[in-house]
């Protein structure tokens, strides 16, 4: 099993797939495999801030007025 990239990294590569799809040189084929491989990359990164929060709010004592 492979080593679990960081957040950080995920993240840069996900950069790198926007700024190449915003040139608009890349062929049609290699396109839409860079579209697919964004959106895992951001469904992994909305999933990690979202375990973030909730370890953040377990760790955060609730004020009993609100």
């Amino acid at each position: 099993m492979s080593e679990q990239r960081s957040f950080e990294e995920l993240q840069r590569e996900l950069d790198e797939i926007v700024t190449r799809l915003e040139r608009g040189d890349v062929p049609v084929d290699d396109a839409i495999a860079l579209f697919r491989r964004g959106e895992e990359l951001y469904k992994e990164c909305v999933a990690r801030l979202q375990g973030a929060e909730l370890q953040i709010e377990e760790l955060v004592p609730r004020d009993p007025a609100t």
